[in-house]
């Protein structure tokens, strides 16, 4: 108190004014519009105990590339008879609470003339839709790139939201080789931010998405730098975007080496880095955690996860993995109508692993030698 009269005193004596207290002005709080409680709702389905989610969002281009590896044409009749294998899998909502669907898919029917989104909810599984438009170079980076979707998104969320879609993923990502630059992890952080804040205005849940590339021969250590980096930023863009943790849900990579790294770590070290990264980042309010495979084995990617849950978290962690569920489902399938069951059976068996290893009581005693395949592709375009 002497002091701030003392400096009261001077300044009157020098003819100096004090500074004007400078009013500070509050946020707005998190979102609480009309589908407040619907979001939380939704996330809180999707995040429940032994489910994830079956990420079938590729790109039309993307899915091409898939059939053409069992020697299919990519033709439309054939993205919908694969697409209608995954959704009309008897028993699958078992296992999986969510499925994301890309656009073509959202306004599609099967071969019997039912839509795709009302085979899903058949079977208790809450459909979800890509609203990203992919990625572009950034201008004044080191080869990086930034996500565009932002124009019109909002009336986008709003017919899919009528066409039965319940949340929404967007896709970003950081490059560890190319630095990653400080504006182009920015870029990341706010365009994830805005569409978050853009979705849930329009009643989807947004699946939080800053992908951290497997890409480089970089250590364990350098993921968890960016990764934190990466995350920090996202989240106080979050905030700043008043978006609703509560309902959100977030697909983060896991913090692994560099692919082209000499030393490959134990599932206990991803576990290790993966949660010691969350809990410096990830409120506990967000409530489900669901991660991508990003090209790992099938078999990888579920150990990963099964470790990750050998000790209660403050949130769901599970998955999203596109690759991770499908790669032996495609190959089981080829293209044959002859082969659909079989091939589902597949899918359930893949969804059931990791289901188990959401509960931490995976055992993959009963893997074969394809599921250890990696699946990771330099420079992966969805």
């Amino acid at each position: 108190m002497q002091a701030a009269v003392t400096f009261q005193a001077a300044a009157a004596k020098a003819g100096v004014a004090r500074p004007a207290r400078r009013s500070v002005k509050v946020q707005a709080a998190a979102y609480n519009g009309q589908y407040a409680e619907e979001l939380v709702a939704t996330a809180n389905k999707i995040a429940s105990t032994g489910k994830g989610i079956l990420a079938m969002d590729e790109s039309n281009a993307t899915c091409g590339k898939r059939l053409e590896s069992i020697g299919l044409e990519n033709t439309v009749e054939n993205r919908q008879a694969y697409r209608e294998l995954l959704v009309t899998t008897p028993g699958l909502g078992q296992y999986i609470s969510g499925a994301i669907l890309f656009e073509e898919t959202l306004f599609q029917n099967t071969r019997k003339g039912t839509s795709m989104v009302d085979e899903l909810n058949k079977n208790g599984i809450v459909p979800g839709i890509k609203v990203d438009k992919g990625l572009h170079p950034l201008a004044n980076s080191n080869g990086e790139s930034w996500c565009a979707g932002l124009d019109g998104l909002s009336q986008r969320c709003a017919d899919y939201y009528k066409q039965g879609a319940r949340f929404a993923k967007w896709r970003s990502v950081v490059s560890i080789p190319a630095g990653p630059s400080n504006i182009a992890v920015r870029d990341c952080a706010y365009g994830l931010a805005r569409y978050a804040a853009i979705a849930q205005s329009a009643g989807l849940v947004p699946i939080v998405e800053p992908e951290i590339l497997l890409d480089g021969d970089h250590d364990i250590d350098r993921t968890l730098e960016v990764a934190e980096a990466t995350w920090a930023e996202t989240f106080k863009y979050l905030a700043d975007n008043n978006v609703l943790f509560e309902g959100i849900l977030l697909k983060p990579s896991m913090v692994t080496p560099g692919a082209e790294h000499k030393k490959k770590s134990t599932p206990e070290e991803v576990a290790s880095y993966t949660l010691k990264m969350l809990r410096r980042r990830v409120p506990p309010a967000v409530p489900g955690i669901m991660f991508l495979s990003g090209g790992q084995s099938e078999l990888e990617s579920t150990l990963n996860l099964n470790a990750m849950n050998q000790s209660p978290n403050p949130w769901h962690v599970s998955f999203s993995y596109a690759r991770a569920l499908q790669n032996t489902v495609l190959k089981t399938w080829k293209g044959e109508e002859g082969n659909v069951q079989v091939a589902q059976a597949a899918l359930l068996k893949r969804a059931k692993a990791n289901s188990d290893a959401q509960q931490g009581k995976y055992d993959p005693t009963n893997e074969d030698a394809e599921a250890a395949k990696g699946m990771f592709e330099k420079g992966y375009v969805y």
